[in-house]
């Protein structure tokens, strides 16, 4: 093959000319939150992508033109698709024609809240069957320090070439924050770090051509462990000021006046705020992907663990606070109609990714509340088994015993809800505007 008579610089040589030129053929391994606005990315920078997903009907819709993603204009997806610039298949033997490769699939954790690498794992077997000399990979999906060199490196070395030389392999970790109007991927600074230094270059020039900054790390351990602190900093202090939305509760202090006076300190503050539990595909997973790292090497996590226990205690806190608030109304929580506002995980979005109105609604139907929902974003839900559907706003509201707003998306109607409304239970301090005795706040 001409490519064995090829020496090592002329292999990196041609590479980042592709590169730098824009005729690499780019592969995203994972088309969901992460993977298809990257390969947005790259295709608007004029790089022709190809999306390698196990889903079959995800690449049906992607050739398509049609755009599953919120965060990724229609427009310009189906302006890409049709230029050539897009497409998507199930079959890993377009490796062979790719010369860089993205993963960016999912890393779950497991009951016993160890790692889940079997995606990890089996997109890296799938690329390795095909690897060739002259190619970058590059991890993306959220993992444990040493992952990209201990479980990556030794399967993409199967066929006896040599990192740095033959091939390049780097660590990103993805930094996306769904429906955030300011930040996204094209500017969230990228994090790269390689095997090697040349590894790392490589990472950089790719990203380079699309994304608007690179931060070049010594090796694969510190860009793994970039996402992890980023990560637990949040979920720590998040689990911080719901131990202190507790604190207040019992005390009759209202939280968020503290949290708004505190933040007018000009240095040394940083305002989190307390809520139902935490959701999404990051702060709840990530830190115990560090937590565990940590035990196999004798070391106990205990802020970590802590914050996880307080904040995996704010559903059943926020059901408490159900119950007494219909109480207080002479009415018991067996029986009574609830109805809950908003199921995705944060504002504006459609991900119900650990949400916590997926804990929120089986604690209140097992203490014999018929409980509702409306979501703008989410029009059905599976839980336990059974799927509900979104309900019309203010008529529910109107004719439930009482109202808890879980997730506080803009398109709700507030002023509607709480007049409507017989009680309601404000977890995310959505009703500040609007003082109101039926307001009962976490």
């Amino acid at each position: 093959m001409i490519a064995d008579r090829i020496d090592t610089s002329s292999r990196a040589a041609l590479l980042a000319e592709k590169i730098t030129g824009r005729t690499a053929r780019v592969g995203i391994v994972g088309l969901g939150y992460v993977g298809l606005p990257l390969a947005v990315e790259f295709a608007k920078a004029g790089f022709a992508v190809t999306g390698l997903e196990i889903d079959d009907r995800k690449a049906a819709q992607i050739n398509d033109g049609h755009c599953y993603i919120q965060d990724v204009s229609a427009a310009d997806f189906r302006e890409l698709v049709q230029a050539g610039r897009i497409c998507a298949t199930c079959d890993f033997s377009a490796v062979a024609e790719l010369d860089t490769i993205n993963i960016c699939v999912p890393t779950p954790l497991r009951k016993t809240k160890e790692p889940d690498l079997s995606y990890v794992v089996s997109a890296c077997e799938g690329i390795a069957k095909y690897l060739h000399p002259g190619m970058l990979i590059i991890l993306e999906s959220t993992t444990y320090p040493g992952t990209t060199e201990e479980l990556l490196l030794p399967i993409l070395s199967r066929q006896g070439l040599q990192v740095g030389r033959d091939f390049f392999l780097c660590f990103s970790p993805e930094r996306v924050d769904p429906g955030n109007p300011r930040y996204n991927t094209k500017n969230i600074p990228k994090v790269v770090g390689g095997v090697t230094p040349a590894c790392t270059e490589m990472g950089v020039r790719l990203y380079s051509q699309a994304l608007d900054a690179t931060v070049p790390v010594g090796s694969t351990q510190v860009a793994e462990m970039v996402k992890l602190l980023e990560n637990t900093f949040r979920m720590i202090n998040i689990g911080l000021v719901n131990e202190m939305a507790i604190m207040c509760d019992r005390m009759g202090i209202n939280i968020w006046e503290v949290i708004e006076a505190a933040k007018t300190k000009p240095f040394g503050f940083m305002p989190f705020y307390p809520g139902p539990g935490l959701g999404g595909h990051c702060i709840p997973i990530d830190p115990f992907y560090l937590s565990w790292k940590t035990r196999q090497a004798g070391i106990e996590a205990r802020f970590i663990d802590l914050a996880g226990y307080i904040n995996g205690q704010m559903p059943e806190f926020t059901v408490s606070k159900i119950q007494n608030a219909l109480n207080d109304q002479s009415k018991p929580l067996k029986g009574a109609h609830v109805h809950v506002l908003g199921v995705a995980y944060k504002a504006d979005v459609d991900d119900v990714r650990e949400s916590p109105a997926l804990d929120v609604i089986p604690l209140l139907k097992r203490r014999g509340a018929v409980v509702t929902y409306s979501d703008p974003h989410v029009p059905g839900l599976h839980v336990d088994g059974v799927v509900l559907c979104s309900q019309p706003v203010l008529p529910t509201v109107a004719k439930a015993d009482c109202t808890v707003i879980i997730t506080n998306h803009t398109a709700f109607d507030y002023e509607g809800i709480v007049s409507n409304a017989q009680i309601v239970l404000d977890t995310r301090n959505a009703i500040r505007g609007i003082p109101s005795p039926k307001v009962v706040r976490l």
